[in-house]
């Protein structure tokens, strides 16, 4: 009988968001969008990850390569994915820089996404054809969509909400995100066996048409806000260097930290992937079912995170700030790993690896999010998006290779030093919060930042 007013209550208090704030809607349907769009592929990227089959994966060229020289490519495929994907992220970050530099928000926003819809239909036209080498060329695509897009989404959030609204609305857009990272493996569970693979990629480049339209809708909100603020407007060109995101992490301790907090987030998430996919190839060899086993991994990931950003999130943002957000996951993700160096069994990784994504998701995520709102769009769409991109795939390069060397050593030396990574998280946490403190409560202006 208590629960029922209790959600109530949390209805009404959506119904109110939703009134106060006319751009939340087209913010919810933005990022329910990009994450279904982005979920309906990503256990087709996992499971090419996964594959035994080298033919699919990598390009004929580069498995001669490797056969001329005795290396055993089916045994480093992640290696080999993750170190290119690295390299393309090096690749794309002056490019980016420069589009973000050079143009206004109105128009590098749509090409980052038409970009993507373009590929995608490429993709199709590549699985309908069963090109060999199309694993390898999808599992970079999808990686580099996922960042780039994502974090493009969050840096323009910034340009809508200020920070007061940030700890209000986020974890609602975050929730959104989560129903549409629950609809896409559902949607691939049904639709992968009906219409095969390669139709996915149009299904996906749908959903990231929708995306376009809210954006377009969302900017005139933007422009409102900063016009009524007295902010520096996105509807003209930003200028600067194009490489002047990774420079400002060099110079700015806040965003120095924000990479040492990303590099070792990433180091936990890596070690376990890897060992799950190691799982993955002895126990589903099939491509289909590797999809499929993927597709469930992420659906307990994006429940238990929706239930946490409905229950949670809001609430601890709102009321405590982001201390608790940002430390709490480094706690969970310790006594996870404290467990597999106990315990290293395939159904306790499998658990562990849901919580320490569910934990970014639902709540590391949006509180470091809140924390650009508070800072110069400089910092946003090129410092933030260089910490999400190439500082993101370096931790990814250095952990996947680490992983390699303490394979050999077994599961439980590869979850002890696991243990040591997850405690170097909580210390970035740590110094963002520092850093944090010194930032103003309020932006009332952008000229600089780190004042």
């Amino acid at each position: 009988m208590t629960d029922a007013p209790t959600a109530t209550g949390r209805i009404a208090r959506f119904r109110s968001a939703l009134a106060d704030s006319p751009p939340l809607l087209w913010s919810f349907l933005y990022f329910f969008s990009l994450l279904c769009g982005y979920y309906v592929l990503r256990p087709v990227r996992e499971a090419m990850g996964a594959s035994a089959d080298v033919a699919a994966v990598f390009p004929p060229a580069m498995v001669e390569f490797f056969a001329a020289r005795g290396l055993p490519l089916k045994e480093l495929t992640l290696q080999v994915l993750f170190t290119c994907t690295f390299l393309i992220m090096l690749a794309l970050q002056p490019v980016y820089g420069a589009l973000v530099s050079r143009y206004p928000r109105r128009v590098f926003l749509p090409v980052v996404y038409g970009f993507f819809i373009v590929t995608l239909l490429l993709f199709h036209a590549a699985f309908d054809s069963g090109m060999p080498g199309r694993g390898m060329a999808f599992f970079l695509w999808i990686t580099v969509f996922n960042l780039f897009a994502v974090a493009v989404f969050w840096s323009f959030m910034a340009d809508v909400y200020d920070n007061v609204e940030a700890r209000r609305y986020y974890g609602y857009i975050g929730a959104a995100g989560t129903l549409g990272a629950i609809a896409g493996p559902m949607l691939t569970r049904v639709l992968v066996e009906r219409i095969g693979i390669a139709n996915l990629m149009l299904v996906s480049a749908g959903f990231l048409l929708l995306c376009i339209g809210c954006l377009l809708r969302l900017r005139r909100y933007a422009v409102q806000r900063e016009a009524a603020r007295q902010l520096a407007s996105g509807e003209v060109p930003m200028g600067g260097t194009v490489l002047a995101g990774l420079r400002l992490v060099a110079r700015e301790p806040l965003l120095r930290w924000m990479a040492v907090l990303t590099v070792f987030g990433v180091g936990v998430g890596t070690l376990l992937y890897n060992e799950q996919a190691a799982i993955v190839r002895q126990f589903y060899p099939d491509p289909e079912r590797a999809t499929a086993f993927y597709a469930n991994i992420d659906l307990a990931v994006n429940g238990l995170t929706l239930f946490v950003q409905l229950l949670v999130t809001r609430a601890l943002l709102s009321r405590f700030g982001i201390g608790p957000a940002l430390l709490i996951p480094g706690v969970a993700i310790i006594a996870g790993y404290a467990a597999l160096a106990a315990s290293p069994l395939p159904l306790l990784v499998a658990v562990v690896q849901v919580v320490t994504r569910a934990s970014e998701f639902s709540l590391a995520k949006p509180a470091r999010e809140t924390v650009y709102t508070r800072v110069a769009r400089e910092w946003r769409y090129k410092a933030g998006a260089a910490i999400d991109t190439v500082i993101y795939r370096g931790g990814d390069l250095t952990f996947v290779w680490v992983h390699k060397l303490l394979s050999g050593f077994g599961s439980q030396a590869v979850f002890g030093v696991g243990l040591l990574v997850a405690c170097g998280m909580t210390l970035g946490a740590l110094g963002v919060l520092r850093e944090a403190r010194k930032l103003p409560a309020a932006r009332p202006g952008e000229p600089s930042a780190g004042t």
